[in-house]
């Protein structure tokens, strides 16, 4: 158990039957009156946001969730093949549950599975992955005062935007997480 006034930001607890994930927390002391927690609560299965307010110092069950490195070896239909890296199984993961990383995920790459319970609830992607590119249109002379941008195709299918500079073949770092191009490798 946990008391909702250690919340933390990505903190896991399970509530309702559930597994939430604290995406937002706020401590308001009134004036009059006792103290609260006012906190924004993800659904770990579903992505559903909820609002959700508790008395302060109340109790919460904390979930205990096991993170494995495990290595993508390939799509199976509509599920990603996982090999754990140190007993060498291998796992069947879903489109769902790997979110949106799965336009990053690129064959014999290390990710982190989180587990609850022996049962995958999500995959966490590297923050930054180097990636070819297979598709952007060729760079124009001029008009490049402002440092303008192009959308790049990458070998996994995503698009992202580069710079002018950046050509077919070049392989460059992205950020996973806001869907950036960061530099040139």
């Amino acid at each position: 158990m946990i008391s909702v006034n250690d919340f933390k930001t990505g903190l896991t607890i399970e509530l309702d039957n559930g597994l939430w994930s604290v995406v937002e927390f706020l401590h308001v002391k009134p004036g009059k009156g006792s103290a609260f927690v006012r906190s924004k609560l993800k659904n770990v299965m579903t992505g559903q946001v909820v609002e959700k307010t508790f008395r302060a110092g109340e109790k919460v069950a904390k979930a205990t969730l096991d993170r494995r490195e495990m290595q993508y070896l390939y799509k199976e239909g509509s599920d990603y093949v996982m090999m754990d890296n140190e007993t060498y199984d291998q796992l069947h993961v879903s489109e769902v549950q790997v979110g949106d990383g799965k336009k990053y995920l690129k064959e014999n790459m290390n990710v982190m599975i989180l587990l609850h319970e022996g049962k995958v609830i999500g995959v966490d992607i590297p923050p930054h992955v180097e990636l070819a590119v297979v598709d952007t249109p060729p760079s124009e002379k001029g008009n490049t005062s402002q440092g303008g941008t192009k959308p790049a195709t990458l070998e996994t299918g995503a698009v992202v935007n580069v710079p002018f500079f950046v050509a077919n073949g070049d392989i460059i770092r992205v950020d996973t997480r806001t869907n950036e191009y960061l530099d040139r490798v």
